[in-house]
């Protein structure tokens, strides 16, 4: 009983070691900043080679950076390097290309879908139609230097149907200006979510990581109400700064 007692008195006054493999993830973090966003790690066999670590002990230190957001497991390729988030001005004359082509990033708007849909209450309530009015939807994807950022479903009355007939790639907003129809943001109202399957998919992210949303009210230069735009934002690769 004395020896127990001698022990435990021991082990109280030993410093507990971290466990290997999150000395593994705080080596593998302060070296992630060597990598270009979009780069793969080497394989897990190469690293647990590298540190003489057992795989199991990679993969559960892999585990804690993909739980942060800073690594993402792309299945049959690896587990890929994310870039650190972008500051994005939220401002009424702010462009969502503009800004960040400014900052030095290469900005991509490729149309996913066009289609017909009906409006919510929410959004007859801003566009000041009546519930369920029939509206036309484009659905754009965003992506900053090659990589998928933001999935945005643009939403306007259908009588401008035959005006957005022509667009067919890169900023809406840009668009509509060179046709006569320049927009002023009025109303953002940002929060919070787990993404869908099916966005997780397009923006390969995990579906664990909560996603940025922005409803956005742009309005014609009368002031009338034109498009009501949902879009849904990698959290990891985001931050929106409000400016006045």
């Amino acid at each position: 009983m004395q020896l127990s007692r001698q022990a435990e008195a021991l082990h109280r006054e030993t410093p507990q070691r971290e466990p290997v493999y999150r000395e593994l993830a705080d080596t593998l973090r302060s070296e992630l900043n060597r990598y270009i966003a979009g780069e793969f790690l080497p394989a897990e066999t190469q690293l647990a080679a590298r540190f003489d670590v057992n795989r199991h002990t990679v993969r559960r230190a892999i585990d804690e950076l993909v739980r942060e957001g800073s690594l993402l497991r792309r299945q049959g390729k690896g587990t890929q390097v994310l870039g650190r988030p972008l500051v994005y001005p939220v401002a009424a004359e702010s462009a969502y290309s503009q800004s960040l082509s400014a900052q030095g990033h290469g900005v991509e708007a490729i149309l996913l879908q066009r289609r017909q849909c009906v409006a919510t209450r929410e959004e007859a309530e801003h566009l000041g139609l009546e519930e369920q009015a029939p509206l036309i939807e484009l659905q754009t994807l965003r992506r900053l230097d090659g990589q998928p950022v933001s999935l945005i479903r643009h939403r306007y009355c259908a009588s401008r149907s035959d005006l957005l007939a022509d667009y067919k790639s890169g900023s809406v907003r840009q668009f509509l200006a060179g046709h006569g129809l320049p927009l002023t943001r009025t109303f953002s109202l940002i929060g919070a979510r787990l993404p869908s399957r099916e966005e997780a998919s397009v923006l390969l992210m995990p579906r664990h990581l909560p996603a940025l949303t922005v409803l956005t009210l742009s309005r014609d230069a009368d002031g009338h109400p034109v498009e009501i735009a949902h879009s849904t934002s990698r959290s990891d690769r985001f931050q929106y700064q409000i400016v006045t």
